[in-house]
């Protein structure tokens, strides 16, 4: 049984963690949101139980991933604020794919999960097929399309995913750990419920302590009857003592979540307070089909073919993680970012997917990811191309018409890493199409390289427009040039991303508008001008300018400047 080389494999992950870290801005909305949070809890401690921007509350109720990032710019102030608050979130992201692996690794070595023995011998040993499976359950995770924007944002949901990973390995280990070296998954479960506790998810993390208690008990119950790792009864012992340590750790997790007020009611029913649901759930049905290709396709193949064994340690474990996920996304606003914790487990049954999958469905999907993360790559090299030159016209015309005013420029160094991606994919197909031996993760190299070639090529090329168009820094940068020398601004109406980014691109000072704020110029959000009265004195203020994202011509601020003389009443547009 083969093993994908660690080389290899240690390359596919570098590729896919470090582009998207290095060299962009931050972007709207929760990315930029995140880090405006950790700059000023970084300045403020006294903020800790209370996360917040110019007394403005994210959307996220977590504290973990705040302290992460602000930790983080106070421990390397001579970087980049934006920068070193990614580094612990680098490290998250390497994090979910290490427990992926090993959760996967653990679940494997179940007896359930191994091949039929042959009559005559010669199978592959169990931690040979147990390696094999693992590989190809990390490359079904790198080649879920919804894994890459998500996984490189300074946000939450990457604290999430990084942690519900790391619960995922814990329990898939605990049986194959001696009593002397139970340390590791111990540690592991109570780092990942607390920490998926204190990233705001304290119900996902009570479910999922929950659900895998149920999965060991009825595991030690019932499946002695078959062939079966805890035999003995020293080992049902300390299953017993596994599951004891499972309940105790949920219910101290559950117990910290409750002193530090962390419970809050967040369900939200697709189509609540509309006419018809139709549209939100067709909505969801779309997200479910894209962001975890190509794993739910294999996942299902899973599910059937070891349908008279969903009680399997293998399956029951994933399964129970994936249902949690797909019910968060199902019932709560960020949807996206719910089903992200999906990837993991859902990596791990479609890894279980490729000993019975078929030759002819293997060729089907090589020639589909050929053709569609070929036709997506020569994409991103025709606009870049145009961007450039100016040839072929169109592709130059439409960038020139969706984000006016964007200067190309030219980086020899993302040049080359573009080249060599591109070359390493042409490497990669001959490869696949050749005569080798046999591997259970052949069919998943294309899928992991694809999209591990997308997602370089993105950061890359377009990492400039990408910053353009995703980003606050024009508008921001707007904002200050109008503004001058003066740095001190009140703002009103302007939500947590726009606010971080007019602190760190525009290096202003902002200040919530109030009577005795004391700025020489107000910023105002266009929707909110309606109730800006509510606020401030009208007649001390003037209308200076309007400004917009240049991508988005209904993103829009106003800026005022406080007038000398304070009975002149200004004439207020009455549009942006």
């Amino acid at each position: 049984m083969r093993r994908l080389p660690r080389l290899a494999l240690l390359l596919f992950c570098t590729a896919y963690v470090l582009p998207g870290f290095f060299g962009r801005a931050p972007w709207k909305n929760d990315d930029i949101a995140a880090f405006g949070v950790m700059q000023e809890l970084a300045v403020n401690w006294g903020n800790w139980l209370s996360p917040q921007l110019l007394g403005q509350t994210n959307g996220f109720d977590a504290l973990l991933p705040y302290w992460l990032g602000a930790l983080a710019m106070q421990i390397l102030p001579f970087l980049d604020p934006a920068f070193a608050v990614r580094i612990p979130f680098m490290l998250l992201l390497a994090l979910s794919l290490l427990a992926t692996w090993y959760g996967i690794y653990y679940l494997a070595r179940s007896p359930q999960a191994q091949p039929v023995a042959f009559a005559f011998g010669g199978e592959a040993s169990p931690t040979d097929y147990a390696r094999a499976i693992a590989d190809a359950g990390v490359l079904a995770l790198i080649a879920s399309l919804g894994l890459a924007q998500l996984s490189h944002e300074t946000t939450p949901a990457l604290a999430q995913l990084g942690f519900t990973a790391l619960i995922f390995y814990a329990m898939a280990a605990s049986p194959y750990r001696s009593a002397t070296k139970i340390l590791g998954p111990a540690s592991g479960l109570l780092v990942g419920l607390t920490g998926l506790t204190l990233s705001g998810a304290p119900t996902l993390a009570m479910l999922l302590g929950i659900g895998g208690a149920l999965v060991e008990w009825a595991h030690r119950s019932w499946g002695n009857n078959a062939r079966t790792e805890a035999s003995d009864k020293a080992s049902k012992h300390q299953s017993w003592q596994w599951l004891l340590l499972i309940v105790g750790v949920t219910a101290a997790v559950a117990l910290l979540a409750w002193v530090l007020d962390l419970w809050r009611w967040r369900i939200h029913l697709p189509g609540t307070g509309e006419p018809s649901a139709w549209t939100d759930w067709r909505k969801l049905a779309r997200l479910l089909l894209w962001f975890t290709w190509p794993a739910w396709p294999l996942a299902m193949w899973t599910l059937w073919r070891w349908r008279r064994q969903l009680a399997s340690r293998h399956v029951a474990l994933p399964l129970w993680f994936v249902a949690v996920a797909v019910l968060a996304t199902l019932t709560t606003p960020s949807a996206d970012r719910s089903l992200l914790l999906s990837l993991p487990p859902m990596a791990a049954l479609a890894a279980f997917a490729l000993p019975t999958l078929k030759r002819s469905v293997a060729s089907l999907i090589d020639w589909f990811t050929l053709l569609f993360f070929t036709g997506c790559g020569i994409i991103v090299w025709v606009v870049w191309i145009a961007m450039q030159t100016g040839v072929p016209h169109q592709p130059a015309a439409n960038v020139a018409r969706l984000a006016p005013g964007f200067e190309p420029s030219f980086s020899w160094f993302a040049f080359l890493l573009a080249i060599g991606a591109t070359l390493a994919w042409a490497w990669l197909v001959k490869w696949r199409t050749g005569a080798h031996r046999t591997a259970l993760w052949k069919s998943l190299v294309l899928p992991a390289g694809g999209a591990t070639l997308c997602w370089l090529l993105l950061m890359t090329l377009w990492l400039p427009l990408l910053d353009y168009a995703r980003s606050y820094a024009p508008m921001s940068r707007q904002v200050a040039k109008q503004m001058g020398k003066t740095s001190c601004a009140e703002i009103y109406g302007i939500n947590s991303a726009q606010a971080a980014a007019l602190q760190y691109h525009g290096q202003l000072k902002l200040r919530q508008a109030a009577p005795d704020a004391g700025c020489d110029f107000l910023i105002v959000d266009a929707d909110s001008q309606s109730t800006l009265g509510n606020a401030v004195n009208l007649p001390d203020w003037a209308f200076w300018a309007t400004l917009n994202r240049p991508v988005d011509k209904n993103e829009n601020v106003l800026l005022f400047k406080r007038v000398a003389n304070s009975t002149k009443n200004p004439n207020l547009p009455r549009t942006p």
